[in-house]
């Protein structure tokens, strides 16, 4: 049985890792369905999201095989329970002067913002789960769509439990409930 994955990686913020991540998961056939990439806090670390599916042979394959790469410090599933995602989407909505409306009436139902006006179109930027994205698309699909950008999923885990910090000397230790622990 297929089933869809987020997981969190903490990466050295060196030239190519993300060509290695997504390297890895094209030599072994594993899908991706979303990867974003930027860095931390720390100038030092990039935080990569990837949702996945599979099976949970495959799943479980998919962490262990990318827990080994040597520029990975840090690979754990974002549960959907304990984290929270978000994605943006950027839409092209053709619209003349009498579609106006009804767009801008869709766009603020999910709290999208118009961010550009044409004669002919408007660009709308949306921020929410995937599935918030999904729903305003479904929307608007009886106006033509000109242009689609989505980020992928970005995503963080809530509280302090999971949170991985990086020393000075680069040793990788969790933070859990505030304080540092080995």
């Amino acid at each position: 049985m297929q089933k869809k994955k987020v997981f969190q990686l903490l990466v050295d913020n060196t030239t190519g890792v993300l060509s290695r991540v997504a390297g890895l998961f094209s030599r072994r056939g594993y899908n991706i369905e979303s990867i974003s990439a930027g860095v931390t806090a720390d100038p030092r670390i990039t935080r990569i999201t990837v949702v996945t599916s599979g099976d949970d042979d495959i799943l479980e394959q998919i962490e262990k095989q990318v827990a080994k790469l040597v520029d990975v410090r840090d690979i754990h599933e974002l549960k959907p329970e304990e984290s929270v995602y978000r994605e943006l989407a950027m839409i092209k909505v053709k619209a003349d002067v009498s579609q106006r409306d009804n767009v801008i009436t869709l766009a603020n139902i999910f709290r999208g913002n118009v961010i550009d006006v044409s004669e002919e179109s408007l660009l709308i930027e949306a921020t929410g789960n995937s599935g918030k994205i999904d729903a305003l698309l479904r929307l608007l699909s009886g106006y033509e769509i000109l242009e689609l950008a989505r980020t992928g999923v970005a995503g963080l885990g809530r509280g302090t439990k999971n949170i991985i910090m990086i020393n000075p000397d680069g040793q990788t230790y969790r933070y859990a409930d505030g304080e540092p622990e080995d």
